[in-house]
């Protein structure tokens, strides 16, 4: 049996400035949210992990 480790990673929430703890198998471009304040936050970059708050999805209102 292999045992897979996954590196924790912490980043700084752009909008409340609280710790997030996130997995080493992080992709860029993922939405993860604050547990802090409930930020929906996007992974920007990788090395080094930078986060910003996601993009608002708009209504299309059906077109």
């Amino acid at each position: 049996m292999i045992a897979q480790l996954s590196a924790k990673i912490t980043a700084e929430c752009p909008e409340c400035a609280g710790a997030l703890a996130l997995n080493g198998n992080t992709l860029k471009g993922e939405i993860v949210t604050c547990s802090d304040c409930g930020a929906e936050l996007e992974i920007t970059g990788i090395n080094p992990l930078t986060l910003d708050l996601a993009p608002q999805e708009e209504e299309d209102w059906g077109e």
